[in-house]
């Protein structure tokens, strides 16, 4: 009972701290769920029910949103044992005032009108605000965004620049890149002033980060101007040359962040379309043979750059330890994805707070598409995050609860404002 209790304060210390979501997928022009079917078209729903049996039949864009509902609803019972049923539980008792810990078919219409009601409201977007105790979220903003429009104050743009990197050779990426800078880019030159004017563009509207996901085979290294010049005077499709311009543009991004002071947040591991047939954003799963090692030049070279890294198992895990351990620049970022389960976030939280200086921790991000889901979410990782400070810090006498509190803030919070610059 006293360890219950030493938990429950710890956590209810923890969800009094205002929140800073560094990372999310939000669109800022429509934030909140329109009804339940925002809810649980989330991938990670549409991926269990499809995983557990479910057609994507009734995935397809014409089917009825509440006969979507009702289908993974149906569904439902046979995934009521994962993480995700919980962020849905959550969801459900704290935005739609249900009663119960468990949802079933059954529910689906009468919790499908319901939330067409509460989502509805007028003033839903500041309830989910107040009632998650959100201060401000992180967005992922593609590189030609015109950042009008909506409140930079509380929805702070972050530069994404995957389509940069990896796809300046389809001729609509070169397109919108020019409508956006004015520059056509063939040389080397033409890319920097182009990927300069996007950054003086995103800082001039707040932005406080720029953020890549990347490939297991991808190693950044330096390119000589010379050869950028040849890899973009034609664009021609071969796979030596699309390394060579990825290596070429993701260098050149960096000594941007460098010069406009941007942290440049790495998410390293995604192998894409790994499951073929499998459901919208249910198709990337990640494998073992990326090394950090592989962005050493990267870390070296750019010394006043910080970047947080993101990882997607508990093997990675401990080589992201290791170099933030060692390197002064790399910073442990979050529980992504496959990793953002309790099991696997209390492993590799552990071992951060065994290894790591705590100023050098973004201790979580939301990743949500929609607001809700950060409640939930946060909720998940305060929680393992209480049970860690209890066993590690405050039962062995290392630190005072209230101390282990402060702790647990850096990681939710100041460490955030403190890296980037809020």
């Amino acid at each position: 009972m006293a360890a219950d209790k030493l938990h429950g304060d710890l956590v209810a210390a923890l969800t009094a701290i205002p929140l800073i979501d560094p990372h999310s997928h939000i669109d800022p022009y429509a934030p909140t769920s329109r009804t339940l079917d925002d809810i649980l078209g989330y991938h990670y729903y549409t991926e269990l029910a499809h995983s557990a049996g479910m057609s994507q039949a009734p995935l397809a864009a014409d089917v009825p949103p509440v006969e979507r509902v009702r289908a993974i609803l149906g569904h439902i019972d046979r995934f009521n044992n994962t993480a995700q049923y919980r962020w849905l539980i959550d969801i459900l008792q704290s935005f739609l005032g249900w009663e119960s810990n468990h949802v079933s078919a059954a529910d689906a219409d009468a919790l499908f009108a319901k939330s067409e009601a509460v989502f509805g409201q007028a003033d839903w977007e500041q309830q989910v605000f107040e009632k998650t105790n959100l201060e401000k979220i992180f967005l992922t903003n593609e590189f030609d965004d015109s950042l009008e429009g909506f409140d930079t104050a509380r929805y702070v743009p972050c530069l994404r620049t995957d389509g940069l990197v990896f796809q300046l050779n389809l001729p609509v990426i070169r397109e919108r890149l020019a409508k956006r800078t004015g520059i056509q880019v063939g040389d080397a030159a033409t890319l920097r002033a182009a990927i300069r004017k996007l950054f003086e563009h995103f800082v001039a509207h707040g932005a406080r980060a720029c953020a890549i996901s990347l490939p297991p085979s991808f190693t950044p290294v330096h390119i000589p101007s010379a050869e950028i010049d040849r890899v973009l005077s034609g664009f021609e499709p071969n796979d030596a040359d699309a390394a060579v311009r990825a290596s070429a543009v993701f260098w050149t991004i960096a000594e941007c962040c460098r010069e406009f002071a941007l942290p440049f947040d790495l998410m390293i591991g995604v192998n894409r379309r790994v499951y073929r047939n499998g459901v919208y954003q249910g198709q990337d799963l990640f494998d073992s043979r990326t090394s950090l090692v592989q962005y050493q030049e990267l870390f070296n070279a750019f010394p006043d750059v910080v970047f947080p890294v993101s990882v997607l198992s508990s093997f990675q895990n401990q080589e992201l330890v290791s170099h933030s351990w060692i390197f002064p620049n790399v910073i442990t970022s979050g529980h992504w994805w496959y990793s953002n389960i309790p099991t696997y976030i209390a492993s590799d939280l552990r071992a951060r707070l065994q290894a790591v200086p705590k100023t050098k921790q973004i201790g979580y991000y939301s990743d949500a598409y929609k607001l809700e889901f950060v409640r939930p979410k946060f909720g998940m990782y305060r929680s393992v995050l209480a049970h860690v400070l209890a066993d590690e810090f405050v039962r062995p006498g290392i630190l005072s609860e209230t101390q282990a509190v402060e702790l647990g803030r850096q990681l939710l919070r100041e460490n955030v404002r403190q890296i980037f610059k809020i």
